[in-house]
């Protein structure tokens, strides 16, 4: 996409101003940290301006990788017993997702809402099919992913010491042996990566709205 996602138009608002609004909702959530491109940060204040967000107490720049730009975020939070951390560019997450996977993580320390895969998964090498997994199995994962902040924090550093970078938070976790657990996600609760995702957004919050 050719443009900033974040801040391309969903029903008369930028994108991260639908993710950014979903969170000022939940009565689960004290305050938000949003993390940006340091080119981006005076955007995002304007953003938080004028939808009225109140709960973003801190803006801060990201840094060379997820692993650091999460951590700045964490950092940024001060002491807070746990957190979620969220993909700006979903902005159809659901409160039914945020609630579920904050009151998981309380239970076990980390969790994660995952919705079934649907298609057929090949692990293809040069080209050729090497094995299929077994579709039962897997799970495609989605945010906001929840954790008991010393937790988080200790793996994130962790990883940032071994120079590791993460797709996911989760992994992580799982990387110094935790264990992570998987909430019900929302298939309508999509990424935003390329030109049809958002045409796809743009519908279901049509769908939503009706």
């Amino acid at each position: 996409m050719g443009t900033d996602k974040l801040f391309m138009i969903l029903d008369d608002k930028p994108v991260i101003a639908h993710t950014l609004l979903a969170f000022e909702e939940s009565k689960l959530v004290d305050k938000i940290i949003l993390v940006a491109r340091s080119d981006k940060i005076v955007s995002m204040y304007d953003v938080c301006n004028e939808f009225d967000i109140s709960k973003v107490t801190d803006i801060v720049s990201g840094g060379a990788d997820r692993t650091e730009s999460v951590l700045n975020g964490i950092m940024a939070a001060g002491e807070v017993d746990y957190v979620m951390i969220h993909d700006g560019a979903r902005p159809l997450v659901s409160q039914e997702v945020i609630e579920d996977v904050f009151k998981a993580a309380v239970e076990h320390g980390a969790a994660a809402p995952g919705v079934k895969v649907k298609d057929t998964i090949k692990i293809v090498k040069n080209g050729i099919v090497i094995s299929t997994p077994d579709r039962d199995s897997l799970i495609a994962v989605q945010t906001p992913q929840a954790f008991n902040t010393g937790l988080i924090k200790g793996a994130l550093t962790k990883a940032k010491e071994n120079k590791k970078s993460y797709s996911d938070d989760c992994a992580a976790v799982e990387a110094i042996g935790m264990s992570v657990h998987i909430t019900k996600g929302d298939y309508r609760n999509l990424k935003i990566t390329t030109e049809e995702d958002f045409l796809t957004a743009d519908a279901l919050l049509y769908g939503r709205m009706q």
